[in-house]
Protein backbone atom coordinates (compact mmCIF):
# COMPACT_ATOMS: atom_id res chain seq x y z
CA UNK A 1 0.00 0.00 0.00
CA UNK A 2 1.87 3.13 -1.09
CA UNK A 3 2.70 5.95 1.69
CA UNK A 4 0.13 8.54 0.16
CA UNK A 5 -2.66 6.40 0.00
CA UNK A 6 -2.33 5.53 3.95
CA UNK A 7 -1.45 9.66 4.24
CA UNK A 8 -4.77 10.37 3.00
CA UNK A 9 -6.96 7.87 5.08
CA UNK A 10 -4.98 9.27 7.86
CA UNK A 11 -5.96 12.80 6.71
CA UNK A 12 -9.45 11.39 6.02
CA UNK A 13 -9.89 10.29 9.87
CA UNK A 14 -8.39 13.81 11.00
CA UNK A 15 -11.44 15.48 9.01
CA UNK A 16 -14.06 12.98 10.23
CA UNK A 17 -13.35 13.25 13.77
CA UNK A 18 -11.34 10.32 13.93
CA UNK A 19 -8.01 11.45 14.29
CA UNK A 20 -6.80 9.48 17.39
CA UNK A 21 -7.51 5.95 14.29
CA UNK A 22 -4.44 4.52 12.77
CA UNK A 23 -5.01 4.52 9.20
CA UNK A 24 -5.17 1.00 8.31
CA UNK A 25 -4.52 -0.72 3.82
CA UNK A 26 -8.28 -1.61 4.57
CA UNK A 27 -9.55 1.99 5.02
CA UNK A 28 -7.11 3.36 2.07
CA UNK A 29 -8.12 0.34 0.04
CA UNK A 30 -12.24 1.13 0.58
CA UNK A 31 -11.39 5.32 0.21
CA UNK A 32 -9.27 4.87 -3.06
CA UNK A 33 -12.03 3.22 -4.62
CA UNK A 34 -14.15 5.57 -3.75
CA UNK A 35 -12.44 8.00 -4.66
CA UNK A 36 -12.08 6.59 -8.54
CA UNK A 37 -15.72 5.35 -8.75
CA UNK A 38 -17.05 9.07 -8.13
CA UNK A 39 -14.48 10.33 -10.31
CA UNK A 40 -16.09 7.72 -13.09
CA UNK A 41 -19.53 8.39 -11.98
CA UNK A 42 -17.94 12.79 -12.56
CA UNK A 43 -17.24 11.32 -16.70
CA UNK A 44 -20.39 9.17 -17.01
CA UNK A 45 -22.26 12.77 -15.77
CA UNK A 46 -20.50 14.61 -18.41
CA UNK A 47 -20.91 12.40 -21.13
CA UNK A 48 -24.31 11.59 -20.98
CA UNK A 49 -24.92 15.55 -20.37
CA UNK A 50 -23.12 15.97 -24.35
CA UNK A 51 -25.16 12.80 -25.60
CA UNK A 52 -28.25 14.11 -24.87
CA UNK A 53 -27.43 17.93 -25.66
CA UNK A 54 -26.11 16.44 -29.29
CA UNK A 55 -29.48 14.35 -29.26
CA UNK A 56 -31.82 17.43 -28.60
CA UNK A 57 -29.03 19.47 -31.14
CA UNK A 58 -30.45 16.87 -33.44
CA UNK A 59 -34.23 16.68 -33.12
CA UNK A 60 -34.54 20.47 -33.36
CA UNK A 61 -32.66 20.98 -36.47
CA UNK A 62 -36.03 20.58 -38.58
CA UNK A 63 -37.95 22.89 -36.50
CA UNK A 64 -40.84 23.39 -39.40
CA UNK A 65 -41.75 20.16 -39.74
CA UNK A 66 -42.07 17.21 -37.67
CA UNK A 67 -39.51 16.29 -35.04
CA UNK A 68 -37.91 12.56 -35.92
CA UNK A 69 -38.42 10.06 -32.90
CA UNK A 70 -35.35 8.08 -33.46
CA UNK A 71 -33.26 10.66 -31.37
CA UNK A 72 -35.92 10.11 -28.07
CA UNK A 73 -34.91 6.60 -28.80
CA UNK A 74 -31.03 7.33 -28.77
CA UNK A 75 -31.82 9.06 -25.39
CA UNK A 76 -33.52 6.31 -23.89
CA UNK A 77 -31.03 4.09 -24.23
CA UNK A 78 -28.60 6.76 -23.39
CA UNK A 79 -30.35 6.45 -20.02
CA UNK A 80 -30.46 2.84 -19.96
CA UNK A 81 -26.45 2.70 -20.34
CA UNK A 82 -25.94 5.59 -17.90
CA UNK A 83 -27.72 3.47 -14.76
CA UNK A 84 -26.44 0.00 -15.92
CA UNK A 85 -23.19 2.11 -15.79
CA UNK A 86 -23.41 3.60 -12.40
CA UNK A 87 -25.02 -0.17 -11.10
CA UNK A 88 -21.16 -1.23 -12.34
CA UNK A 89 -19.45 1.69 -10.48
CA UNK A 90 -21.86 0.55 -7.56
CA UNK A 91 -20.90 -3.35 -7.96
CA UNK A 92 -16.83 -2.24 -8.22
CA UNK A 93 -16.94 -0.48 -4.92
CA UNK A 94 -18.91 -3.35 -3.51
CA UNK A 95 -16.59 -5.95 -4.68
CA UNK A 96 -13.32 -3.90 -3.03
CA UNK A 97 -15.40 -3.70 0.36
CA UNK A 98 -15.84 -7.67 -0.02
CA UNK A 99 -12.28 -8.34 -1.11
CA UNK A 100 -10.92 -6.57 1.73
CA UNK A 101 -13.34 -7.67 4.43
CA UNK A 102 -12.24 -11.06 3.98
CA UNK A 103 -9.08 -10.25 5.18
CA UNK A 104 -10.02 -8.87 8.69
CA UNK A 105 -9.49 -11.84 11.34
CA UNK A 106 -13.21 -10.55 12.77
CA UNK A 107 -16.27 -8.88 11.75
CA UNK A 108 -18.11 -6.52 13.59
CA UNK A 109 -21.69 -5.56 12.99
CA UNK A 110 -23.30 -2.15 13.58
CA UNK A 111 -25.40 -2.23 16.61
CA UNK A 112 -28.73 -0.84 14.69
CA UNK A 113 -30.04 -1.49 11.01
CA UNK A 114 -28.64 1.31 8.55
CA UNK A 115 -31.87 2.00 6.43
CA UNK A 116 -32.53 4.97 4.08
CA UNK A 117 -33.52 7.48 7.63
CA UNK A 118 -30.40 6.47 9.19
CA UNK A 119 -28.08 6.81 6.13
CA UNK A 120 -29.74 9.91 4.39
CA UNK A 121 -32.32 11.02 6.33
CA UNK A 122 -35.65 12.12 5.79
CA UNK A 123 -35.09 16.21 5.42
CA UNK A 124 -32.79 14.85 2.39
CA UNK A 125 -34.75 11.94 1.29
CA UNK A 126 -37.74 14.47 1.02
CA UNK A 127 -35.79 17.58 -0.87
CA UNK A 128 -34.47 15.06 -3.38
CA UNK A 129 -37.58 13.71 -3.93
CA UNK A 130 -39.59 16.97 -4.24
CA UNK A 131 -36.89 18.31 -6.88
CA UNK A 132 -37.46 15.51 -8.98
CA UNK A 133 -41.40 15.19 -8.70
CA UNK A 134 -40.51 19.33 -9.85
CA UNK A 135 -38.98 18.76 -12.67
CA UNK A 136 -40.90 16.28 -13.59
CA UNK A 137 -44.38 18.32 -13.08
CA UNK A 138 -42.75 21.23 -14.68
CA UNK A 139 -42.28 19.07 -17.62
CA UNK A 140 -45.31 17.51 -17.87
CA UNK A 141 -47.23 20.81 -18.11
CA UNK A 142 -45.01 21.61 -21.21
CA UNK A 143 -46.98 19.30 -23.07
CA UNK A 144 -49.57 21.16 -23.27
CA UNK A 145 -48.32 23.95 -25.26
CA UNK A 146 -48.92 23.62 -28.63
CA UNK A 147 -45.58 24.97 -29.14
CA UNK A 148 -43.42 21.88 -31.08
CA UNK A 149 -39.81 23.01 -29.63
CA UNK A 150 -41.06 23.01 -26.11
CA UNK A 151 -42.92 19.84 -26.24
CA UNK A 152 -40.07 18.49 -27.80
CA UNK A 153 -37.55 19.92 -24.46
CA UNK A 154 -40.15 18.61 -21.84
CA UNK A 155 -40.13 14.87 -23.49
CA UNK A 156 -36.17 15.24 -24.07
CA UNK A 157 -36.52 16.43 -19.73
CA UNK A 158 -39.48 13.63 -19.00
CA UNK A 159 -36.78 10.78 -20.30
CA UNK A 160 -33.63 12.12 -18.54
CA UNK A 161 -35.29 13.13 -15.53
CA UNK A 162 -37.25 9.72 -15.23
CA UNK A 163 -34.29 7.64 -15.92
CA UNK A 164 -31.84 9.46 -13.71
CA UNK A 165 -34.24 9.07 -10.80
CA UNK A 166 -34.12 4.76 -11.22
CA UNK A 167 -30.77 5.31 -11.04
CA UNK A 168 -30.51 7.16 -8.21
CA UNK A 169 -32.79 4.38 -6.68
CA UNK A 170 -30.71 1.82 -7.93
CA UNK A 171 -27.67 3.84 -5.96
CA UNK A 172 -29.23 3.81 -3.24
CA UNK A 173 -30.21 0.87 -3.03
CA UNK A 174 -26.36 -0.23 -3.42
CA UNK A 175 -25.31 1.47 -0.78
CA UNK A 176 -27.52 0.31 1.52
CA UNK A 177 -27.09 -3.27 0.91
CA UNK A 178 -23.21 -2.69 0.80
CA UNK A 179 -21.62 -5.61 3.40
CA UNK A 180 -20.07 -3.66 6.82
CA UNK A 181 -16.04 -3.98 6.57
CA UNK A 182 -15.30 -3.36 10.16
CA UNK A 183 -13.23 -5.16 13.01
CA UNK A 184 -13.81 -2.52 15.68
CA UNK A 185 -15.49 0.48 16.68
CA UNK A 186 -13.27 2.83 14.95
CA UNK A 187 -13.76 0.66 11.61
CA UNK A 188 -17.22 0.64 11.93
CA UNK A 189 -17.36 4.83 12.47
CA UNK A 190 -15.42 5.11 9.30
CA UNK A 191 -17.77 2.11 7.52
CA UNK A 192 -21.02 4.73 8.49
CA UNK A 193 -19.39 7.58 7.41
CA UNK A 194 -18.55 6.54 4.20
CA UNK A 195 -22.16 5.48 3.68
CA UNK A 196 -23.54 8.54 5.11
CA UNK A 197 -21.04 10.07 2.47
CA UNK A 198 -21.96 8.42 -0.78
CA UNK A 199 -25.99 8.19 0.00
CA UNK A 200 -25.28 12.04 0.36
CA UNK A 201 -23.41 12.50 -2.92
CA UNK A 202 -26.00 10.11 -4.91
CA UNK A 203 -28.86 12.14 -3.40
CA UNK A 204 -27.69 15.66 -4.87
CA UNK A 205 -29.61 17.15 -7.27
CA UNK A 206 -26.99 18.60 -9.65
CA UNK A 207 -27.81 16.16 -12.37
CA UNK A 208 -31.26 17.09 -12.52
CA UNK A 209 -30.10 21.11 -13.08
CA UNK A 210 -27.85 20.06 -15.20
CA UNK A 211 -30.52 17.97 -17.61
CA UNK A 212 -33.36 20.93 -16.88
CA UNK A 213 -30.41 23.83 -18.87
CA UNK A 214 -29.76 21.60 -21.36
CA UNK A 215 -33.22 22.14 -23.79
CA UNK A 216 -34.42 25.08 -21.45
CA UNK A 217 -31.95 27.91 -22.41
CA UNK A 218 -33.06 27.22 -26.27
CA UNK A 219 -36.50 27.91 -26.37
CA UNK A 220 -35.94 31.60 -25.05
CA UNK A 221 -36.63 32.86 -28.07
CA UNK A 222 -40.11 31.03 -28.31
CA UNK A 223 -41.90 33.28 -26.28
CA UNK A 224 -43.01 30.62 -23.80
CA UNK A 225 -42.28 32.74 -21.28
CA UNK A 226 -43.20 30.99 -18.14
CA UNK A 227 -41.11 28.05 -18.08
CA UNK A 228 -38.15 29.91 -18.96
CA UNK A 229 -38.96 32.10 -15.94
CA UNK A 230 -39.57 28.72 -13.58
CA UNK A 231 -36.62 26.71 -14.76
CA UNK A 232 -34.26 29.44 -13.00
CA UNK A 233 -36.29 30.24 -10.09
CA UNK A 234 -36.19 25.98 -9.78
CA UNK A 235 -32.55 25.87 -9.40
CA UNK A 236 -33.11 28.87 -7.32
CA UNK A 237 -35.19 27.49 -4.40
CA UNK A 238 -33.53 23.90 -4.88
CA UNK A 239 -29.81 25.83 -4.09
CA UNK A 240 -31.16 27.86 -1.06
CA UNK A 241 -32.99 24.41 0.41
CA UNK A 242 -30.31 22.22 -0.10
CA UNK A 243 -27.79 24.94 1.65
CA UNK A 244 -30.75 25.18 4.39
CA UNK A 245 -30.63 21.37 5.09
CA UNK A 246 -26.81 20.97 4.82
CA UNK A 247 -26.62 23.66 7.53
CA UNK A 248 -29.17 21.99 9.81
CA UNK A 249 -28.45 18.28 9.97
CA UNK A 250 -25.45 16.70 11.55
CA UNK A 251 -22.35 16.13 10.03
CA UNK A 252 -21.46 12.47 8.64
CA UNK A 253 -19.29 11.50 11.37
CA UNK A 254 -21.77 12.93 13.66
CA UNK A 255 -24.48 10.44 12.78
CA UNK A 256 -21.71 7.88 12.34
CA UNK A 257 -21.08 8.71 16.75
CA UNK A 258 -24.60 8.16 17.16
CA UNK A 259 -24.88 4.90 15.56
CA UNK A 260 -21.91 3.34 16.62
CA UNK A 261 -22.56 4.63 20.45
CA UNK A 262 -26.43 3.40 19.81
CA UNK A 263 -27.49 1.05 23.33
Amino acid sequence: MPDGTLSHAGEWLAGHGLADARPTPVLAARLAVRRRSRVGAALLLAAFIIATALVYTVGIVGRSGSHPRWPLLVLTALVLGLVLAQSLLDRWVRLVDRRVGATLPRRAAHPVRLGWRTVLGLPRAAFAAITFASGIVLAIGVLATRDPVARYAAVILLIGLCGIAAGVLVQLRHILTRPTVADDETSLTADVVMRVEDAREAALPTVVWAVWTLPVVSVFGTGFGWWTAAWPAFIVVSVVALGLIDARTPRSGTVARQVVSAP
